[in-house]
């Protein structure tokens, strides 16, 4: 595993709290490049435009229900769960996984070493009425306390203390990654959708491009990406570039990332809704094809009709009715390229998703963040 993904050894003091440490000397330095993202919108998209085309018979409705791959969260996680709240709301764990075999090697470099990690991580309330929603960022360099857990095929792992929450993925797979987000926030998530970055390049490609304004120049040899400031077309190559990015803007934190990818998915969606699809049958059908191989979801949407069903619930949300922002959290002073849980502050955010409420702006308030916040924006 690169080094850049692989969970550092605890760091002594207690993970979830942002209590003095000895202070690291020296500047905090950039956290080198990831290989990575997929988004919550390649998902969201993919959910849309089954909607649209996977209510269909015959051969288009088999071809896409093949396509699509899923997980029993369910039974491997059985009963210790937080309770399920019934009150017309849902909890959607979208996570982009950047494994480095197929397709995905090619794009992202490295070695196939047969692991993948979770870099992207996004907690998706969907309000009661499902007219809004609030995305919540889990930054990968988090370190929390990674419970025992069982995975999909009946492994159990055991559990660890400070180690990163991108480790709970490549430890265990989406089960892992599903009970570690579950013993953090204390909420049960409905679903799981998964996203991998090559199926998220070309599905920006089949949708002809995101256009966004960028308001500084970014130059990221790691990502690949160059752009001068002003507005610009993406194809898939520079917008998950973009995504990527950590080096070209900002201060080279993952929260900065973060920054870039809340903008970017905000301008994807305010494109996507202005997309004719529906004029161009053969478009549709490929975007369709596109969308259903780039995810893996949990069992409970795993075929195209209720896939359809589910995202029919999610169509009526604009970029104008998500509220996006990062788990509170701080950087860790022993360590400057780690953060810890804000726990006060994140049981905030927590306690108002329970209760079907807006986050309040306290939250978030004097929590650590990234320096690239208005740097891209919908054109």
């Amino acid at each position: 595993m690169p080094a850049e993904s692989t969970p550092e050894p605890g760091i002594p003091g207690e993970p979830g709290t942002s209590a003095a440490r000895p202070r690291a000397k020296g500047r905090r330095r950039k956290a080198r490049s990831a290989r990575r993202k997929a988004l919550l919108v390649t998902a969201w998209t993919a959910a849309g435009i089954v909607v649209l085309g996977g209510t269909g018979a015959g051969i288009l409705y088999f071809k896409l229900n093949s396509n699509l791959k899923s997980v029993d969260i369910n039974q491997a996680l059985g009963t210790d769960r937080p309770t399920k709240v019934d009150n017309g709301s849902e909890n959607i764990l979208v996570l982009g996984s950047d494994t480095r075999s197929g397709t995905n090697k090619k794009l992202g470099g490295g070695t196939d070493d047969g692991s993948a990690r979770s870099d992207t991580a996004m907690i998706v309330h969907v309000y009661q009425g499902h007219k809004k929603a609030s995305v919540v960022s889990i930054p990968r360099d988090t370190l929390v306390e990674r419970p025992s857990c069982t995975d999909t095929k009946g492994v159990t792992h055991d559990a660890a203390s400070s180690v990163m929450f991108n480790s709970a993925y490549s430890t265990g797979g989406a089960a892992c990654a599903v009970k570690t987000v579950e013993s953090i926030t204390g909420i049960r998530m409905d679903h799981y959708i998964e996203v991998d970055f090559s199926g998220f390049e070309k599905l920006i490609d089949d949708l002809g491009g995101v256009e966004i304004t960028t308001t500084k120049d970014i130059s990221d040899s790691d990502s690949h990406l160059n752009l001068k400031a002003g507005t610009h077309t993406l194809n898939g190559q520079q917008a998950l570039g973009l995504v990527r990015t950590r080096h070209g803007v900002g201060d080279g934190s993952d929260l900065g990332r973060i920054q870039l990818q809340q903008a970017f998915i905000k301008a994807l969606v305010n494109q996507v809704k202005h997309i004719g699809v529906l004029s161009s049958p053969t478009k549709l059908v490929k975007l369709a094809n596109t969308a259903t191989k780039a995810i893996t979801t949990d069992s409970d949407i795993g075929s195209v009709t209720d896939l359809a069903s589910f995202a029919d619930g999610l169509k009526g949300i604009s970029s104008s009715k998500m509220n996006m922002v990062t788990m509170p959290v701080q950087y860790d002073s022993a360590n400057a390229n780690r953060v810890l849980v804000d726990t006060a502050k994140a049981e905030l955010v927590w306690k108002a998703l329970k209760n079907d409420q807006a986050i309040p702006k306290s939250a978030t308030k004097g929590t650590a963040t990234g320096t690239a916040k208005g740097v891209v924006s919908s054109s």
